[in-house]
């Protein structure tokens, strides 16, 4: 039976699968809170069986989509001082320009550390990977939004039986 509770949760859902993909909002809070406010509502074993299934798979989410991009770029080459210098202009632009300025201060961070580093032409290289790398960061997020989510459909199902 779908419940005014799972539909709401199942719109915030999305919308935090939304700031997944478009970086305005923290959507794996947005996720793991809606989930959480369903198995409030909603009551039952399943619920919260579901909910602390889907808020573990996104933990493991937000450490797996830092810790691998992060490997890649040092594994390249890319230090880790290039890496906070990308993440603190990246910090910069998610204030500065709305939508794409996280990508835009954090590739436009490790251009700079690196240019500094090595040189203007061979910057090119480790911006490269750091691009890779924020794309690689955002798929692994959405892909643990997505097993949260399906956690979710399945707690709303056995919820109703």
């Amino acid at each position: 039976m779908i419940t005014i509770p799972s539909v709401v949760a199942s719109l915030v859902i999305l919308l935090g699968l939304a700031g997944i993909v478009v970086p305005i909002l923290p959507g794996t809070v947005i996720i793991g809170a809606a989930i959480i406010g369903w198995a409030a509502f909603s009551g039952g074993e399943a619920a919260w069986w579901a909910a602390g299934i889907a808020v573990t798979l996104l933990i493991i989410g937000a450490l797996v989509k830092f810790a691998v991009p992060h490997r890649r770029l040092k594994d390249v080459g890319v230090p880790t001082s290039t890496i906070v210098i990308g993440g603190v202009l990246g910090i910069v632009g998610f204030f500065a320009i709305p939508v794409v300025g996280l990508f835009v201060g954090f590739i436009g961070g490790v251009w700079l550390a690196e240019a500094r580093r090595l040189g203007v032409r061979n910057a090119r290289p480790s911006t490269k990977s750091a691009i890779g790398a924020v794309g690689l960061s955002i798929l692994i997020e959405l892909a643990f939004g997505l097993l949260a989510t399906a956690v979710f459909l399945g707690g709303v199902f056995f919820s109703a039986a």
